[in-house]
């Protein structure tokens, strides 16, 4: 099938820049992103590139060059599946709240709400792309809602998932590892694989059947969360043997069998793919009954949560076991540097373990405003929201987020945060001034010859 119009169910931070990638290497294909939150689609519209709801560096610059031209931001779902020969599900999958699989599987109400709607309005055969991170045999499920509408629409089923890294997502579009592509049409495949292949070489395209393709998505994060969890692991061994989790992460980086990605010792992963797509593996295992692979996987997710908790239980303990009353300055919300996006953000939890012990939060992030500091700690739910807006205060100036903190405490990976004047910080804090290093970035001879007491993980 030619492809001349694509749309894109789901504007959010998958479907926003795979979309602008395509239709920049794609001039002659139409491709409408579209969203019932008209909110959103107003922002991705407007002539201000500051405010587009999603920061990845380089997307701006791609909107600002295709949009209007092949490029549309629409709230006209219907009309843009009636007149597209490709549709791509890219809509939320958080992991259930309630239920069956409550805590562990993937919620698929949107992804199943967007396969009737489409099945509802089309008139015209159509190749349906799963882009939503999505559980081993959901195209199944979609095929079957498709293939039972009565009309003569032919639908092709295709799962072809993101494998993209947040801050450098654009890059990671431009010049992917791999483009995976599974389903049963051969016919379809192609259609799709052409449309990379407009910049994407060939034997980069790999196409499978629709489960293994699934499979990957979720196998993929796993492992990369797994690297984390096991460098973080070490990380307490060392500040109990005084070796250094760097130089531990070095040395094992530079076996090529192992390699030196993903051997960061941090405070903890976060974002919403791997927490959400290991509990997912989990939640399949256990329906197999496969026990010990489910706890190997779920180990991950408990290793993760105990760095996070480690680091606020060590701030809290060295600031004399008590924070009550007392300014804790966070710097950085966002879960990883260069996105602005705080899903199971590391700092929301941190920030409420400290909350639940009487501490002032005062909040710094580039790229993260305080409405949405708030939103995310109301979600919680372990405070009413007048709680939570007496006890944290956002700022949009680092150093007046530090002025008499008692302590700073890095949380995200901001590469700004080392070009600081550290010493002009340290004079306005309260003394002893205190640093707990979440991300290992700055150099703790810097930082203790200015005065501070430096703490930072695995050192």
């Amino acid at each position: 099938m030619k492809i001349t119009k694509i749309c894109c169910i789901g504007a959010g931070y998958v479907g926003g820049p795979t979309m602008a990638v395509i239709a920049k290497k794609n001039p002659h294909i139409k491709v409408t992103i579209v969203d019932i939150n008209a909110e959103r689609i107003a922002a991705w519209n407007d002539k201000d590139l500051s405010k587009l709801p999603i920061y990845e560096p380089g997307l701006a610059e791609i909107v600002e060059e295709t949009r209007g031209k092949n490029l549309f931001f629409s709230t006209e779902i219907d009309e843009t599946i009636k007149e597209s020969e490709m549709i791509f599900i890219s809509v939320n999958t958080p992991t259930k709240t309630y239920g069956k699989g409550k805590g562990m599987a993937a919620d698929l109400k949107y992804v199943e709400l967007c396969a009737r709607n489409i099945a509802e309005v089309a008139t015209t055969d159509k190749i349906v792309v799963e882009k939503s991170t999505l559980p081993v045999r959901t195209a199944q499920a979609i095929k079957s809602i498709l293939h039972n509408t009565g009309s003569d629409v032919n639908f092709s089923i295709l799962s072809n998932p993101e494998f993209l890294a947040e801050g450098t997502a654009v890059q990671d579009l431009l010049n992917p590892d791999r483009v995976l592509i599974g389903g049963e049409s051969e016919e379809a495949i192609e259609s799709l694989a052409n449309v990379y292949g407009s910049w994407v070489s060939q034997d980069r395209i790999l196409r499978t059947n629709v489960w293994s393709s699934e499979l990957s998505k979720l196998t993929a994060n796993a492992f990369l969360a797994q690297r984390i969890s096991s460098i973080n692991a070490i990380s307490e061994l060392c500040e109990h043997t005084e070796a250094n989790v760097n130089e531990v992460a070095k040395a094992i980086g530079m076996d090529s069998r192992i390699g030196p990605k993903f051997l960061n010792a941090s405070i903890g992963f976060g974002g919403s793919c791997f927490q959400k797509d290991i509990l997912n593996l989990v939640y399949i295992a256990r329906s197999y009954n496969l026990q010990a692979v489910a706890d190997y996987w779920e180990q991950v997710i408990i290793l993760n949560d105990h760095q996070k908790r480690r680091f606020s239980d060590h701030l809290i303990s060295t600031l004399y076991n008590t924070v009550s009353g007392k300014k804790i300055a966070m710097l950085g919300w966002a879960f990883k540097k260069d996105t602005n996006d705080t899903r199971e953000s590391a700092a929301i939890y941190v920030a409420d373990h400290l909350l639940n012990e009487q501490a002032n939060i005062a909040v710094y992030d580039p790229k993260v405003n305080g409405k949405k500091v708030q939103a995310d700690l109301n979600y919680l739910n372990t405070r009413t929201e007048e709680e939570n807006m007496e006890l944290v205060q956002s700022f949009n100036d680092p150093y007046e987020v530090t002025n008499d903190a008692h302590a700073v405490a890095i949380m995200t990976e901001w590469d700004e945060f080392k070009t600081y004047d550290w010493k002009k910080i340290y004079n306005q804090m309260k003394k002893p001034a205190f640093i707990f290093d979440g991300r290992n970035i700055l150099n703790k001879e810097e930082m203790t010859k200015i005065g501070f007491e430096y703490s930072s993980i695995g050192q």
